[in-house]
């Protein structure tokens, strides 16, 4: 088969994939040509699709916080940049992540860093978390971070619409095929082949397959300490009256957010029991919810005793086995191999910080609105973690 040609070419085409294209179409200094690769046109598996769709600002990093504060940003936005009927279905519950006797201590220390960059985050002591929340047991409480505002959750697959919508209307060409190969020449990239053998030259190639980035850096001989980590989600059915309920993370890591009429919870496995998954591992672990997520409910907030499981679902997590933290930009030693991986759980709401990254790092060749430079590669090759210590 003939080669098409790309002055970029990005492997991914859900939230951050489309991120990039999206940025990249719309930066007036760039009049190259994007194809946008994606192995499932339904995007039904993807991490996007069946994430729970939350953003916060609760984290432990300060580059984190700041791509939170953009998402944020880029939500209000909406309008502007899309159109007046333009919508992600945003809801502002804000989160609250408890500690009891153990995490205290690193719940204030993260709270000390989120104050500094300005992130509206309350540390309540129980008496006012009762008096807030009247509905949650406190007695084995120190404290809860309650996020007042720039907090919430939204509709991903509007989110994912509304990106890949506007990069194709600006030029973007979307392909739906799986990359099995990558032509690489000593320190560049030179073309990707699809496995119906199509082939894609590029100026510069932008990993953005999620899940699936460490097996896509293999093919280029790279290595990336990404891969996918399982997640179920349960969603339950509670008569009580839970009135303002945020995205509650309790003590036990357990965590439970209302959607509409019902409520979504879950919880990361233990250190020991979190394998890498299958690619086309989507069977939901069912005993975690009877064993660890429904008991810790009911303590923590009595009414849930009385739960209706609805239906459940697994995803994938792009689980960065280093420092779960996000790599972006430029391999060292290929420096048109872009990474855009590893976020661990809070891709989609760092999406579109991360599409303005790369864009800027394709146009530009640096970071312009935000420095992300402490997510770069090099620190994996000094093996130098910059670990985030509130990952979900």
């Amino acid at each position: 088969m003939s080669t098409e040609r790309f002055d970029v070419v990005i492997v991914g085409g859900a939230v951050v994939g489309s991120a990039a294209a999206y940025f990249l179409t719309h930066d007036l200094a760039f009049s190259g040509s994007v194809a946008v690769i994606e192995r499932d046109p339904t995007y039904g598996r993807s991490s996007t699709a069946l994430s729970v769709a939350s953003i916060r600002q609760q984290f432990s990093t300060p580059e984190n916080i700041r791509m939170s504060q953009f998402g944020i940003s880029f939500i209000e936005s909406l309008k502007l940049r899309f159109g007046r009927d333009a919508t992600v279905g945003f809801r502002p519950g804000g989160y609250l992540l408890l500690a009891g006797p153990v995490g205290s201590d690193q719940l204030a220390a993260n709270h000390a860093i989120q104050s500094a960059e300005h992130a509206d985050i309350a540390l309540l002591e129980p008496a006012r978390l009762a008096e807030k929340f009247p509905w949650l047991r406190t007695d084995d409480l120190v404290a809860g971070a309650f996020g007042q505002s720039g907090e919430g959750w939204l509709d991903a697959h509007l989110l994912l619409d509304l990106l890949r919508r506007a990069a194709r209307r600006k030029g973007a060409t979307y392909a739906h095929g799986e990359v099995v190969a990558i032509e690489r020449v000593r320190d560049r990239v030179n073309a990707v082949t699809l496995a119906d053998g199509r082939r894609f030259g590029c100026g510069i190639l932008v990993n953005a397959a999620g899940p699936q980035a460490g097996g896509v850096a293999a093919l280029a001989g790279l290595a990336l300490p990404v891969e996918p980590r399982k997640r179920s989600v349960f969603v339950v059915a509670c008569r009580a009256d839970l009135t303002g309920m945020p995205l509650i993370v309790d003590t036990t890591g357990v965590w439970v957010r209302p959607e509409g009429n019902v409520y979504l919870c879950g919880m990361s496995p233990a250190p020991d029991a979190d394998a890498r998954a299958a690619a086309n591992d989507f069977s939901v672990d069912t005993a975690q919810f009877d064993e660890a997520v429904w008991p810790a409910l009911a303590h923590r907030i009595p009414a849930m005793e009385a739960l209706k499981q609805v239906r459940a679902w697994a995803g994938h997590y792009d689980f960065n086995a280093f420092d779960q933290n996000a790599v972006l930009g430029p391999h060292p030693e290929v420096e048109n191999f872009l990474f855009a991986n590893g976020f661990s759980g809070h891709g989609l709401q760092h999406a579109p910080a991360t599409g303005r990254a790369i864009a800027e790092l394709v146009v530009h060749q640096r970071f312009i609105g935000l420095d992300l430079s402490a997510f770069g590669y090099q620190r994996i090759a000094d093996r130098r973690p910059v670990r985030e210590l509130n990952v979900i």
